[in-house]
């Protein structure tokens, strides 16, 4: 290749691959901790010209926290085919890929996204909305899965509280590791089907919809692995 000058990008693909750039050093490292200087040399152009099309960090570390917010949130879909505890587990592995490839992103999105300088409140807001935003993503995602519309107030505390668990388990994951990533994966599925198993005990209605999933579940799946799990459990008659 000659030292020729570089192919000029339009607008929107220059903006495109500044955020591209940036979403990659915020993934592995603190937003306070990357430069608009590292941005603009990993980009290949100039500091002057990384704020003419972003007027500051902030912006264009809030543009970075939309793209991830978007990807994670995309992470949720999946096809409405097949046992649903396979569907979950297969939700969960995408999830962590996610974790695992912006882990210090990932952090600051889910915390609430830390601003950078005289934007802070502003900046802290938004953040909040577009993980407010995946989180509504998820949980009309599982609302799917499950064939309901318009749920009753059981059937959303179990969603939601198991959306929050999801994400609080990745959290601390990504500070020690000490669980093997699969173990945890399983495991979250495992948690979705208590949070149904113990509501239902309490709900009829709850129970109904616990019984038409299960009904699909095969004994050798994440489900069936969590019944076999708590038979061992179960004392043995003397």
């Amino acid at each position: 290749m000659t030292n020729g000058a570089r192919r000029r990008m339009g607008v929107e693909e220059r903006r495109e691959q500044l955020i591209a750039v940036a979403l990659g050093l915020f993934s592995h490292r603190a937003p306070e901790e990357v430069s608009i200087d590292e941005i603009a040399e990993a980009a290949g152009i100039s500091r002057p010209l990384v704020y003419h099309y972003f007027p500051g960090k902030q912006s264009l570390y809030e543009a970075a926290l939309r793209r991830a917010a978007d990807e994670l949130a995309a992470r949720f879909v999946e096809p409405h085919e097949g046992p649903l505890g396979a569907r979950l587990l297969r939700v969960m592995e995408r999830f962590f890929d996610f974790v695992e490839e912006h882990g210090p992103g990932f952090s600051a999105l889910m915390r609430g996204g830390p601003s950078i300088g005289a934007m802070e409140a502003a900046g802290s807001g938004r953040a909040r909305a577009m993980i407010d935003g995946v989180r509504q993503a998820a949980y009309e995602q599982i609302l799917a899965h499950l064939g309901v519309t318009g749920p009753a107030p059981r059937v959303e505390l179990v969603v939601r509280s198991w959306i929050s668990l999801a994400e609080t388990t990745a959290l601390i994951w990504l500070d020690s590791r000490a669980i093997p990533r699969g173990e945890l994966e399983r495991q979250l599925v495992h948690d979705f089907a208590a949070l149904a198993a113990v509501s239902a005990a309490y709900d009829e209605e709850m129970a109904g919809l616990l019984g038409r999933v299960l009904a699909d579940e095969p004994s050798d799946g994440p489900f069936g692995d969590l019944l076999t799990r708590l038979v061992a459990l179960a004392p043995q008659p003397t």
